[in-house]
């Protein structure tokens, strides 16, 4: 008989899930089922580790390096250290991990009968953020975002039992939306990190040098650029809100609150005039609220 209990995380691991009280939106939100929450919490952890890796945001030779049998000088090394998570990620569906967080990880693997292909993805998108550093057209930015953030939805479905065909294309437009409205957040802190998500044939057009992107306030030419994008990010929202009226009950809440986030979000950008680079615009409770019921308004009638 198949043990299906959740792995006791260590200390190390713990510290990647107490996360996710930070996130922009709720990783398993009490409304849920418990066994949803735990799924959802699994999966957060793995894919909260991946982004730690890539993002080097780990002490080397600490217990996640070690648990993958890296030494400390490999550990410093973010695409070995992937490459070993990788090969660990693959014993998750044919044998006995040895990170704690995967070993977690199997028993929602075994249960909801996932597939390995979204796990690959997120590991692949951070491979990416070590080899590429910018993006020549909006086609290769949403290439980028199939693997950094589609996964992520695909799997709330499976694990919720409800990925359908057009479910999931509908997904994948949220998600990749999502995933843009926080680069737009973020441009000034990524160009610290020398990226740029922009994709460069935007900021041709708009007459943007990445020196304009490097300054403390966004001048005329970034905030027409980043209007554009903001616009295109919010009718790729509208286009996959057909979701939440496809679900039912508590899901429905979830996958509003999620779609909700991204157009608060983009409000919040809006009301900067646009200015991402002295700060990045966050959302407030009370527009957040509003979206939510936008949204589920909206679902309604759909529905």
């Amino acid at each position: 008989m198949t043990d299906t209990r959740q792995a006791r995380p260590d200390a190390s691991s713990r510290a990647t899930l107490g996360k996710a009280a930070d996130e922009n939106f709720p990783v398993a939100p009490f409304f849920l089922p418990r066994a949803w929450r735990d799924d959802l919490m699994a999966v957060y952890g793995f894919a909260r580790l991946v982004d730690d890796i890539g993002d080097g945001d780990l002490a080397p030779g600490g217990a996640d390096a070690l648990h993958l049998g890296l030494d400390p000088e490999t550990a410093e090394d973010r695409l070995a250290f992937l490459d070993a998570f990788e090969a660990d990620l693959h014993r998750v569906f044919d044998g006995t991990p040895h990170h704690p967080l995967l070993r977690a990880l199997q028993p929602t693997v075994r249960r909801r009968r996932l597939t390995p292909e979204p796990f690959l993805g997120l590991i692949a998108a951070n491979r990416q953020d070590q080899l590429v550093r910018r993006y020549e057209t909006y086609a290769d930015l949403v290439a980028y975002c199939e693997l950094s953030a589609n996964p992520v939805g695909r799997l709330v479905l499976a694990i919720t039992g409800t990925d359908t065909p057009e479910r999931i294309r509908r997904s994948d437009e949220i998600c990749t939306a999502l995933q843009i409205v926080e680069h737009l957040q973020d441009v000034a802190e990524d160009l610290g990190n020398d990226r740029i998500y922009l994709p460069a044939e935007d900021l041709d057009r708009f007459h943007v040098t990445e020196a304009d992107l490097a300054r403390p306030t966004a001048g005329a030419a970034v905030r027409s650029l980043i209007a554009f994008e903001a616009e295109r990010t919010r009718a790729l929202l509208h286009a996959g809100a057909p979701l939440v009226g496809s679900v039912h009950g508590r899901l429905r809440l979830l996958l509003a609150g999620f779609t909700a986030g991204g157009l608060a979000a983009l409000d919040a950008i809006t009301d900067a005039g646009f200015d991402v680079l002295s700060g990045a615009p966050k959302s407030t409770k009370p527009s957040l609220m509003r979206q939510v019921g936008a949204v589920l308004l909206r679902a309604r009638r759909e529905g």
